[in-house]
């Protein structure tokens, strides 16, 4: 189908074309470059926050934040601090005041002033004490002066101590946990039991001293805090005999001659150093002013003492070694 050919011809002249003309004039700004850096004090001053009020000139800078920077000169914060304040201070009146009735916290906080030089000469002393002289406690006069006071370990070698014990008894329950896991015998199981096995040792062994004390009519203001100390270095014989018995049997536990004598050795050690350590708890001295009567009460009970003191130190303790040491 074709398209029917134009009849009229082409305008010899296109009509003119028409552009639209604005109506309303509008001035474009003119377009400037921005202002040079000035230094940060300048800019402080000159260009501030839109959103916070500009600080006048030579305010100080706490100024500047005042809904924050007089918080604590509010007179409700500074009551709710007051309140705050004497309820924590009655809170930890009340705590010491009630875990006094049980244990004196002055008095521990005395078997945990050590040094460094202590605790290595204190260690070496429980391993081998075959020569160590003298044995007796250094005593001081108090602030006051009316009474004589024992010196802290870190002054006096001879002063039994809860942080020897304390890191043995730790170091015990690790060490024979990790024996263990290097022997193929590891379970959870065995952590917690390690532990009350050591626990329940050191509690029955402090209850047992205690009942011999009171049967004996051992009387000492610090007794307990004492023998608690001196049940825990049992610990650091324990220890080398493990430690040891391990590394010369390759790996096969404390058996054989080799760890029977590193036991033996260290039970011995730890056997002496109680008995002379304990004599000053056990056995006191008679003061000079006694009278008669009960200085021969104290001549009737110092060989029952020291029977206790020797069933104590070397028969009490070989069990109890022997048990922790398996």
């Amino acid at each position: 189908m074709q398209r029917p050919a134009f009849t009229n011809p082409p305008p010899a002249h296109s009509p003119p074309l028409h552009h639209p003309v604005p109506q309303h004039v509008s001035t474009v700004p003119m377009m400037r470059s921005p202002p040079p850096p000035v230094p940060m004090q300048q800019q402080s001053g000159s260009y501030g926050n839109p959103y916070h009020p500009q600080a006048p000139q030579g305010a100080p800078p706490a100024a500047m934040h005042q809904p924050y920077g007089n918080f604590l000169n509010d007179p409700t914060a500074q009551m709710g601090y007051q309140v705050g304040k004497t309820a924590f201070n009655a809170g930890q009146e009340y705590m010491e005041q009630n875990l006094n009735r049980y244990l004196n916290v002055s008095a521990l906080k005395h078997y945990f002033n050590v040094s460094n030089s202590y605790v290595l000469n204190k260690i070496f002393l429980v391993l081998f004490p075959w020569r160590h002289k003298p044995w007796s406690r250094k005593q001081a006069m108090s602030a006051s002066g009316q009474e004589s006071i024992f010196l802290p370990p870190r002054e006096d070698m001879n002063s039994p101590d809860m942080y020897i014990p304390l890191m043995s008894l730790v170091t015990y329950i690790l060490i024979s946990t990790t024996l263990a896991g290097i022997r193929g015998a590891f379970h959870p199981e065995i952590l917690g039991l390690t532990a009350t096995t050591a626990i329940a040792i050191v509690v029955f062994e402090i209850l047992g001293l205690k009942l011999g004390c009171y049967l004996l009519n051992i009387s000492n203001e610090s007794q307990l805090l004492d023998l608690v100390a001196y049940s825990g270095y049992k610990f650091v014989g324990i220890i080398a005999t493990l430690v040891i018995g391990e590394i010369v049997n390759g790996g096969r536990g404390t058996g054989g001659w080799v760890g029977w004598t590193v036991f033996t050795y260290t039970f011995l050690a730890n056997a002496f150093f109680l008995l002379r350590s304990l004599k000053y708890v056990l056995l006191p001295e008679s003061t000079g002013d006694n009278t008669r009567g009960a200085l021969t009460v104290a001549r009737s009970q110092r060989n029952r003492r020291t029977q206790f003191l020797f069933v104590y130190s070397y028969v009490i303790q070989f069990i109890f070694m022997w048990i922790l040491s398996r």
